[in-house]
């Protein structure tokens, strides 16, 4: 056993695991609940968004971001601009402020970071036996590591708090040309670069925190040695959010926007750079579309744990010969994924038959059609050969 690390080796009887993956099965039966509303909603939500940015793509006018037409008053409207603001952000802390649009101040200590890695085995009879490592360095977090829910946490002992926190300054005015941002277009400002502390930031503080304070390049360092750190030690930086030219499509309300209603949704884009509205429209359905996706397979991965779980139990009856187990194992995800992938399909099609008939009656026959042809193809490979006359 090293300084920083150790192993330990437990052991579970064939009888407790039994036990936890009946456990299990309740889990499993959760999470395959959860998949299905997940699925569900999941598709009115893209088919309404779908529909929400297809009516705003087809009123959603031009103008210029220079003067304010008062006959666009209320009207879905595509700006092209340079976000710009006077505000100085001030840092409540340390010796910075800049003019930009945000401020956002990252601090990091220098931590005890323990880390384990398991190999299970499993024992004739059904039992188990698991090896643990946990290792144990140290390394810069921006969160504050406990520990005493170390493994071993005698001589790995981290500070009980942060003497400093990370903070986020935002401008409370934004301008684009004529008119004034709102906040959540504001809040969608989020083009971070980092701040350089040169110039007049050089004379850092000589303590802050009952620690020395040095100026590395764009961070404040709180320690006796920036070469050698020390558990405690801080690392403070910063960004900004700085004007920028940016596009966007939101409702006219006076000199400034509110998100645009639909009759399935509401409107509001913004994106770096000059965009044109159609470019705006089509980068807003790309992006649903992949959400789309991102959360069909969520739900895919919820309903094909939860099925294994409750199938679990049949592989834990077979490993007190571990080969048999393992074949059990096998067998059950196989039927997990079949009923996953038959299950997600038949619960998006039965939300767009809800949503949109047409292509829901496609997909429920083609997850009705998994299970089936599975069955067909078994039966064909379980018929008799031919004999010759």
């Amino acid at each position: 056993m090293s300084k920083d690390s150790f192993t330990e080796v437990t052991t579970q009887s064939w009888v407790s695991r039994i036990g936890q993956s009946l456990k299990g099965v309740i889990f499993g039966a959760i999470l395959l609940i959860a998949a299905f509303p997940l699925q569900f909603w999941n598709e009115g939500r893209a088919v309404d968004r779908a529909k929400a940015l297809e009516e705003g793509a087809a009123v959603v006018v031009s103008a210029s971001a220079e003067s304010i037409l008062p006959a666009n008053e209320g009207k879905l409207v595509h700006l092209i601009g340079r976000a710009t603001t006077e505000e100085v952000l001030a840092d409540a802390e340390f010796p910075v402020s800049v003019t930009a649009i945000k401020l956002s101040r990252e601090v990091e200590m220098f931590q005890w970071k323990e880390e384990s890695h398991a190999e299970t085995r499993e024992k004739l009879g059904g039992g188990t036996e698991t090896v643990t490592t946990y290792t144990y360095t140290k390394a810069w977090s921006s969160s504050l590591i406990d520990a005493s829910q170390f493994r071993q946490p005698e001589g790995h002992k981290n500070p009980a708090s942060m003497p400093y926190a990370s903070r986020h300054y935002q401008a409370s005015r934004v301008d684009l040309g004529a008119f004034r941002l709102n906040q959540s277009l504001i809040g969608r400002l989020n083009r971070f670069e980092s701040f350089d502390l040169g110039g007049e930031y050089a004379e850092a503080p000589p303590r802050m925190a009952g620690k020395k304070v040095a100026l590395q390049g764009d961070t404040f360092y709180l320690g006796w040695n920036p070469s050698n750190p020390q558990i405690g030690d801080l690392r403070v930086s910063f960004k900004t959010v700085m004007p920028a030219p940016v596009s966007i499509v939101s409702q006219q309300r006076g000199n400034s926007f509110v998100p645009y209603v639909t009759k399935t949704g509401e409107i509001e884009l913004l994106e770096y750079g000059e965009t044109s509205a159609a470019g705006m429209f089509k980068g807003a359905q790309e992006s649903n579309a992949m959400l789309t996706w991102v959360l069909r397979g969520v739900g895919f991965l919820l309903m094909f744990v939860g099925v294994k779980l409750v199938l679990d139990p049949l592989r834990t009856l077979g490993v007190v010969v571990p080969l048999i187990g393992n074949i059990i194992g096998f067998g059950t995800g196989i039927v997990a994924f079949v009923l996953a992938a038959s299950l997600s399909l038949i619960t998006i099609a039965i939300a767009w038959i809800f949503y949109r008939p047409l292509l829901g009656v496609a997909l429920l026959v083609a997850g009705l059609g998994v299970p089936l042809t599975l069955k067909f193809m078994r039966r064909g490979a379980d018929a008799p050969a031919p004999t010759g006359g």
